[in-house]
């Protein structure tokens, strides 16, 4: 995403302690040796030193010669260094600051989170993702709290300074300020400094120290602006954030919202916002532009007057929407279950998603190990990720559910190959879906891209102990997590909806293989039908049709997504037509099952279509593949399967397509 820059003036009412408790670089230690067994303050989250765990002093580059710490790892879930700075004691007042310079190699990224409990694990505060020369920070619960940018294969310095008697943080750059936030954790006691997947970067003058603070009399400071929205063209509620950051109870004042060369003013009068307590001006609506554009806040009249603090009164900044690719809709596809005690993170970030970008993102939650779960999505998905929760945007590398944004925005800003348009006709007494999913094509393709579709039910519920979500964030130690920190660590599937959930996906997780000709031309259009037969179970309501474009690397292209309703008034479109779910039932038979030899196939076609009927194993590979013409009525279709490896195929209808030239039959050996 593009970035936000804000700029504040603030003075500080604190008494004379200051103290820099910690500074290192590293100079002082053996080239080659592990830091742990060096430092009594650096050790890893494990505890044990001296190995893989830990990181090596190095010299090949340093912001300060001669040495630095070096960070990378390659593997799917990180690590396996993991190294920990512990500040001696969990701080929960006054101003703490922790700052480290970074060198980041070109096309990689680095992370470390900052812990708000002397256990480690326990308490996440603060992560810290920096990636293609984008710093997106977050606290476990609200992303993108502070974003600014850095230059890859060039140190720069990252400072997190936060007033824990205020609960105000902020972020700064280089000593340019990126973001100031109220935090959802408001305690510290170490860092870790883990790579991801695809880290290599260095470390060097890492300090941390800490420093009291004194309440003013009365003083009201603007503690964040959030303009509403990080895309162009969205209407928008910015919201004004101000803290009682005095010892007088605040009863009015004025805002004023400055943005686009005209000045939204506000006033709040009757309200009594306690010492150190908060309250948010939803300001009036507006519209994001595109461009770098500026905006200032401005706080006056607190209690009819002056208060004694005016430098913290005005908030100003940068902000530079995205602007997104016409047609273009972003798919994050999260695996969770409700075994999985971490999941309901991302079941919240999904959630977010979903109302901060509704028009632009279509998530699908692929559930593992419960009632929820689709065997072939779940395989597909579960081949992708590297634990619970993932997700995968667009299919790119998985990510923490809490850091979709960086490859969200960056894909958001890439033309597709084509937008889709769901069409459908539904019919509530054989509770039939047909559905068409209309690729129009703005750039040339082939027959490489192909379509699915998926279909995914909101407010899901059930019963049994299946539906019971396992909860880590029970009883809050784990820091706030949409609510779930007020419900019990296994929450009972009476008190539990779920969202997004994974229903169908049709004909498989890597899309219809005979979507397209061999070319495609730019302007042209190509549909593919979907009939599913939707179980009494599932509301037609809450049902969402979401076609999937796939380019020829697997990853998602683009994307379309209607309610039944939506997809129903966008019309039917007839073309080549996929038979998934019950309805195979109705038109095909496969005898013998298993097969040594040959098998037949039945076929009982109630119109004209060309039929190619082909075999592939569970991979998609296709062992073999037979050109039977034109047909109509009952067909009996011989196919041969002596020459293939194996003598036992088992034959599995997940899928029969009749694209008016395709049919396909899945096989194990």
């Amino acid at each position: 995403m593009k970035k936000t820059t804000l700029f504040i003036a603030s003075v500080l009412l604190c008494s004379s302690s200051f103290a820099q408790l910690f500074s290192d670089n590293f100079d002082s230690y053996t080239v080659g040796s592990y830091l742990g067994p060096q430092s009594t303050t650096w050790s890893t989250w494990s505890g044990t030193e001296g190995n893989a765990e830990d990181a090596t002093i190095t010299n090949n580059n340093a912001n300060s010669a001669p040495n630095s710490i070096y960070l990378s790892s390659s593997v799917a879930g990180g690590g396996p260094q993991d190294v920990v700075l512990k500040f001696g004691q969990v701080y929960n007042s006054g101003i703490f600051t922790l700052q480290s310079d970074f060198y980041i190699n070109s096309g990689k990224n680095a992370y470390f989170n900052v812990q708000g409990s002397a256990t480690i694990g326990q308490l996440w505060a603060l992560n810290v993702n920096m990636d293609a020369g984008q710093v997106s920070i977050d606290d476990g619960n609200t992303p993108n709290l502070a974003t600014g940018s850095y230059a890859d294969a060039t140190w720069f310095t990252l400072k997190i300074e936060a007033n824990l008697t205020l609960h105000v943080w902020k972020a700064y750059i280089n000593g340019a300020l990126i973001g100031t936030w109220i935090n959802g954790v408001n305690t510290v006691a170490s860092a870790d400094y883990f790579p991801v997947q695809n880290s290599q970067y260095f470390m060097d003058n890492v300090s941390f120290d800490h420093q009291t603070y004194t309440l003013p009399n009365l003083n009201a400071m603007i503690a964040n602006v959030n303009m509403g929205g990080e895309i162009a063209g969205q209407n928008v509620v910015p919201k004004v954030q101000v803290i009682n950051a005095g010892a007088t109870a605040i009863t009015s004042f004025d805002v004023n919202l400055s943005y686009n060369s005209q000045n939204y003013p506000f006033s709040v009068t009757g309200v009594n916002i306690a010492s150190i307590g908060t309250y948010t001006v939803n300001m009036p609506a507006n519209v994001l532009v595109p461009g770098n554009q500026a905006y200032t806040a401005t706080i006056s009249n607190i209690n009819g007057g002056n208060d004694d603090i005016a430098g913290d009164n005005t908030l100003s900044g940068q902000i530079d929407p995205v602007v997104p690719a016409p047609g273009k809709m972003v798919v994050g596809e999260e695996g969770t279950g409700t075994w999985c005690q971490w999941c309901p993170r991302g079941a919240v970030f999904m959630d977010l998603f979903e109302t901060k970008y509704d028009q632009y993102w279509a998530g699908i939650a692929v559930h593992n190990g419960d009632p929820m779960t689709v065997t072939d999505y779940d395989a597909g998905i579960g081949g992708l990720i590297s634990g619970y929760p993932s997700a995968v945007v667009d299919r790119l590398a998985d990510v923490d559910p809490s850091g979709m944004s960086p490859d969200f925005f960056t894909r958001l800003q890439i033309p597709p190959v084509a937008t889709l348009i769901n069409g459908a006709t539904w019919d509530p007494t054989s509770r039939i879906l047909n559905v068409s999913v209309k690729a129009d094509f703005a750039l040339a393709a082939n027959s490489s891209y192909k379509l699915a579709c998926v279909l995914t039910e909101d407010d899901v519920t059930g019963t049994g102990s299946g539906y019971n979500q396992s909860n880590a964030y029970a009883g809050g130690n784990n820091g706030v997590m949409g609510g779930y920190e007020l419900l019990p660590s296994s929450v009972p599937a009476v008190q539990m909806v779920y969202d997004h959930v994974a229903r169908a996906i049709a004909p498989s997780f890597t899309g219809e293989a005979n979507s397209f000709p061999a070319t495609v031309l730019a302007g042209q259009s190509h549909t593919l039908n979907f009939s599913f037969t939707l179980p009494a179970t599932w509301d037609e309501n809450s049902i969402n049709i979401i076609g999937l474009l796939l380019n020829p690397q697997g990853g998602i292209d683009n994307a379309g997504k209607a309610t039944i309703a939506e997809a129903v008034a966008n019309g039917y479109v007839a073309g080549l037509s996929t038979i998934y779910g019950e309805n195979l039932e109705k038109i095909m038979t496969v005898y013998p099952n298993p097969a040594s030899s040959k098998t037949t196939i039945h076929l009982n076609l109630e119109s004209q279509a060309s039929v190619v009927l082909s075999l592939l194993d569970v991979s998609g590979k296709v062992l073999s593949s037979k050109n039977y013409g034109s047909l109509n009525g009952s067909w009996n279709l011989d196919l041969n399967t002596s020459n293939l490896l194996g003598s036992n195929f088992i034959f599995h209808k997940l899928f029969f397509s009749l694209n008016l030239h395709a049919g396909f039959l899945n096989c194990d050996q």
